[in-house]
Parts: C-alpha cells; sequence; structure tokens
C-alpha cells in the first residue's frame, strides 16, 4: 500500500473529533493492509517508528531534520522559524513549506510512489546506521526518505520521526477500530494487547492467522507486557476501607520500577515504558541468574540505588545516572550501587499467573526468588499497625506503602484501586517541560527556569505552572543540553521545546490562576526528580490537577 494513504487517513483523523467517525475510517483502512504492512502501517499511525518490542532508536536530531528539510525547499531558517511559530508544529511547518518552496516545485518527483514497506525499510536502516560518521549517514538517509515524499507524505514521515504524531488518535482508539476491522470483541482485543504489548503486533497475528491466532495469544517471554498500576489513597484507612479488611502493605521504594524476563541464563530487564534496559544494569542480571530458580519466567520487582552501607536508599536523580547510561557502564556500577526488590511473578515455566489472587502470586514469586529479597510487606486489617509501617518506610528513606488487595488478579496496564499508593505529602504530579528559561547569574547560558505542562485530552499540553527549583548545577547543564536538542523556537531567553522531557513536580498547592490558559497553577513548584523513565504520553493530565485542586478542599474550606 502507498504511504499516501496512510498520511491521508492521519489527516483524516486530525480533522475530525468525532470518535465514532475516527474509529470507522481506521477499521476501513486497517482491512485494506496485507500481513506484512498490518504491524508498520499501525505503529506509525500510532507515532512509533517501530512496534514497542523493537528496542531500536532512530536518533536524528532536531537540528539535522531542520538541515535536511532546508536543503530540500531552500527555505532560510527565518522563515522556517516564522511558520513554525505560526504553526506550532513540525509537521504542518514542513507540509506548508513543500507546498511554497521553488525547489520542491521545479523537482519531478519519481514515477514509484513511497510505500508503507519502503518508509519502515529506510527508518529501519537509520536505527541501524552507527559508528563514526553514523551521523551524516543518518541526515543523507532522511534526505532520501523526505525527498521521496509529497507535501502531505513529508508532513507524516517527520511526524513519525520525532515521535509526535498528536491527531487525536490514540491507542484505545486503535484497539476499537482493529476489533471493528476483524469483528473481534473489544476486550478480546484488549486482552491481547495487554498480553503482547502493542496493538500493532495483535493486527499482525490477525492478518497471519485468523481470529484463532488471536485467542491463542498469551504470555511470551522477553515480549514484556503494561504494568499494573496504582491509583492514591491519603492515608492506611483509606485503603483498609477500600479493601474490605485485611490488605498487603508494602513499601514504595524510591527507585525504577522494572520487569526481569528469564530464559535459563538469558535474562533482559524492561522498563515500566516496556524499554529494554539490560545493558544499564549487569549487576542485576548477575542477581537474578544466581538466585531465581526458575527456567522460564517473568518477575516484576523496583531496582533503588543504595549507599556504602547499602541499607539506605540514595536519592532518585542517583539512579537515573545508571537508568540512562550506555559508557563506562562498569565504573557506573561501582560508583551507584543497586539492589533489586521483587514484588510480583506474572509467569512462571510456562503458567500465567495474572488471573490467580495477588496473595497466590506473591508465595509463588517467594518460592522462586531464591535469596534476592521481596518487598518489605505487613498484612494486617489493623489501622494502627499500618499507620506505624507507613512511619517506618519513611524513616528508612523510602516513598511510602503500596496497600495491594489480597484477592486482586494482575491488570496489565490499569489503573485500579486494588493496588493504591499512599503517601505522607500532595501527590506530586508528572508533567512536561514545554518551554525553558536561561537564567540569570550564576545560571547565565543555562536553561533554568520550566514550563511545566499538563497533557489535554487532545495529547496537547496546558502550561500549569514553572519553576527554577530542585534541580543541581550538574542537571541543570545536562537538562540545558537535552533541552536545546529539541528547541523549536527561540525568542529572547525564552525557548520552546518539544514535550519530550518528563519531571515529578512536588508543590504546596494548586491555585486557581488567571495567568495561565488551563486556570491552574502550582503554588511553590519544584522538581523532585526527572523521569527518565516515562514518556510524555504518561504525564498527567489537566483533568488530574483539577481534580486534586478539588480535593484539596475536603480539609480546607472554599472561598
Amino acid at each position: 500500500m502507498e504511504f499516501r494513504a496512510l498520511a491521508e487517513l492521519c489527516e483524516r483523523l486530525e480533522a475530525t473529533t468525532k470518535r465514532n467517525l475516527m474509529i470507522n475510517m481506521a477499521a476501513d483502512f486497517v482491512r485494506q493492509l496485507n500481513e506484512d504492512e498490518a504491524e508498520p502501517a499501525i505503529s506509525m499511525i500510532l507515532g512509533r517508528s517501530f512496534p514497542r518490542w523493537d528496542q531500536r532508536n532512530l536518533d536524528v536530531s532536531w537540528s539535522t531534520l531542520v538541515t535536511v528539510i532546508r536543503k530540500l525547499t531552500g527555505v532560510d531558517w527565518k522563515s522556517f522559524s516564522s511558520i513554525l511559530k505560526d504553526q506550532g508544529d513540525i509537521g504542518s511547518t514542513v507540509q506548508i513549506i513543500f507546498h511554497t518552496s521553488k525547489i520542491r516545485k521545479q523537482m519531478t518527483l519519481l514515477e514509484n510512489p513511497l510505500t508503507i514497506l519502503e518508509v519502515r525499510r529506510i527508518l529501519g536502516a537509520i536505527a541501524e546506521t552507527s559508528g563514526q560518521g553514523s551521523r551524516d549517514r543518518k541526515e543523507r538517509l532522511v534526505e532520501t526518505l523526505i525527498g521521496k515524499a509529497n507535501a502531505l507524505e513529508a508532513k507524516y514521515i517527520v511526524k513519525i520521526i520525532i515521535g509526535e504524531m498528536r491527531i487525536g488518535f490514540q491507542e484505545g482508539l486503535m484497539e476499537a477500530a482493529v476489533s471493528k476491522a476483524f469483528n473481534i470483541p473489544t476486550k478480546t482485543i484488549q486482552s491481547a494487547t495487554l498480553l503482547t504489548g502493542d496493538i500493532s503486533e495483535v493486527a499482525q497475528i490477525y492478518k497471519k492467522k485468523g481470529r484463532e491466532g488471536i485467542l491463542e495469544i498469551g504470555f511470551k517471554v522477553f515480549r514484556p507486557i503494561k504494568p499494573m498500576l496504582a491509583q492514591m489513597a491519603e492515608d492506611p484507612e483509606e485503603a483498609l476501607k477500600e479493601h474490605g479488611g485485611r490488605t498487603a502493605f508494602e513499601y514504595k521504594l524510591d527507585g525504577v520500577r522494572v520487569q526481569i524476563h528469564k530464559l535459563n541464563d538469558n535474562i533482559r530487564i524492561y522498563s515500566r515504558r516496556l524499554t529494554d534496559i539490560t545493558s544499564s544494569f549487569p549487576d542485576v542480571v548477575e542477581i537474578v541468574r544466581k538466585n531465581i530458580k526458575a527456567d522460564e519466567c517473568m518477575l516484576e520487582g523496583e531496582i533503588i540505588a543504595v549507599g556504602r552501607d547499602s541499607h539506605h536508599p540514595l536519592p532518585f536523580q542517583h539512579l537515573m545516572r545508571r537508568f540512562r547510561r550506555v559508557h563506562e557502564i562498569d565504573k557506573m556500577v561501582k560508583q551507584i550501587p543497586v539492589k533489586v526488590y521483587l514484588f510480583d511473578m506474572l509467569y512462571v515455566d510456562g503458567e500465567s499467573l495474572i488471573d490467580q489472587p495477588y496473595a497466590k502470586r506473591r508465595e509463588r514469586l517467594g518460592e522462586s526468588a531464591g535469596a534476592m529479597p521481596l518487598t518489605t510487606q505487613l498484612v494486617t486489617d489493623d489501622q494502627e499497625l499500618a499507620d506505624k509501617f507507613l512511619k517506618r518506610a519513611i524513616d528508612e528513606g523510602h516513598e511510602g506503602l503500596v496497600a495491594k488487595r489480597l484477592d486482586s488478579r494482575y491488570t496489565p496496564g490499569v489503573r485500579g484501586k486494588h493496588w493504591l499508593k499512599i503517601k505522607e505529602t500532595l501527590e506530586p504530579l508528572d508533567l512536561v517541560i514545554v518551554a525553558a528559561e536561561y537564567g540569570y547569574g550564576r545560571r547565565h547560558g543555562w536553561l533554568s527556569d520550566y514550563y511545566l505542562g499538563a497533557r489535554t485530552d487532545h495529547q496537547r499540553f496546558s502550561i500549569v505552572g514553572k519553576t527554577f527549583k530542585g534541580l543541581t548545577d550538574d542537571e541543570i547543564i545536562e537538562m540545558t543540553k537535552r533541552l536545546k536538542e529539541t528547541a523549536i523556537k527561540e525568542e529572547g531567553h525564552k525557548v520552546t521545546v518539544l514535550p519530550k522531557i518528563i519531571v515529578e513536580v512536588a508543590y504546596n498547592e494548586i491555585q486557581k490562576s488567571p495567568k495561565y490558559k488551563s486556570g491552574m497553577a502550582l503554588s511553590f513548584a519544584r522538581i523532585s526528580r526527572i523521569r527518565d523513565d516515562k514518556s510524555s504520553d504518561e504525564a498527567d493530565t489537566i483533568g488530574r490537577v483539577r481534580q486534586i485542586y478539588e480535593k484539596q478542599f475536603v480539609r480546607k474550606a472554599k472561598y
């Protein structure tokens, strides 16, 4: 199928907000794909160059894209910046420039149209380019790909490359579209997506094996699944009431949640975003290899950085130095030692455990863990004991507790009340840096004042605050470098960036404010940590901000 058909579909999806119409359009498109096109096409519609299980990274910088676009069109930087400012979107900017470019009008496009599979092939070549001179080779490949495209195709190729489709069509709608296309119940498709980790793979399985292939989908080691998520609770009392009695309270560790897959001596570690982070934690791999008794299993746990006494956790930002590490890993293993605590078992030696109650899964985990520690746990229906347990967790340097319903099954990708997070402070928000300003004095030359955005229903971001607090000098320097790489326009001291970097933000309270279009503002906001383990689509929504605002008045009078 021609890539033009995919671009035209995306254009129609972007032009409507009617849910049923979007699903129908996508379903009609999915039906027409052959088995080789299903996965690439669906991945690209969702703004991904590759399926989730494919860990390849394009590593194409913003400056490379701009260089290619200017080379192909002859547009000067001033005109490019002006159009980008008006559009606020790099894809639409490219489309306009292609339409108006004299160079493009003089070019004769190749007779053979660009196909979906050819776009995937070139994206694959870009991702696999490495070593000395790779930046130049990547630039040439990007130029080749965009150079074959018409204006509309170029718009969406650029969006796919930067991973920001923003057409209002998310994975849940694609699940509904695939369900409609194949006449399979949505719940069946959703279950299959949770087990494979990717709706594009579900569609491809159907194209190859039909309905039976969907029904046969089960756990597969080295194919990570979305983690079960927890809602917030005020205190242990709320958790006990919600769970109706005896509850498993466990330390909430200030670390990186991981999913560990083991097949004999082959071990892989995945982040909550399903990214393979094995190479960053060779020490954890060895711990798992030496201790886990099962031949084949999928485990969940938390990695934390620890001090020299190995008993007290280090702040989260130190662990992040390990999380992103690709060089000098052996050196960092010694500088920042880690411990891993297990808390769940999803699959073992051919048997799925997700439908078993949590108490049983925990028991099976203990049988297989060897000398590996499990998260510290207290099972009780006594509120006073639970309150003391919370205080003990915080005194030991942890975030708080997670309360788990003993009879709860594991629900991948679902945030529910079977698991409840309990912290002593106001719930932090995961927000995206959408712009930054240069500082003054010692911070001159550093992007150190950050505009914080909450996600809207349309995958855009609405500013809810600004802060210059929370990061160390070293972190600000690193943040400046990363923000400059994603800058889309610069006006005076302010730099607008792609919404790529997510940060956890603490604050004193949320106030109504006319200063921002959102109508909300965080009081005394400060960044508590950089969340490289999360993506921008996991940022908290403006609806969540407003929900917390209203929740404040449980204990306060409203003016």
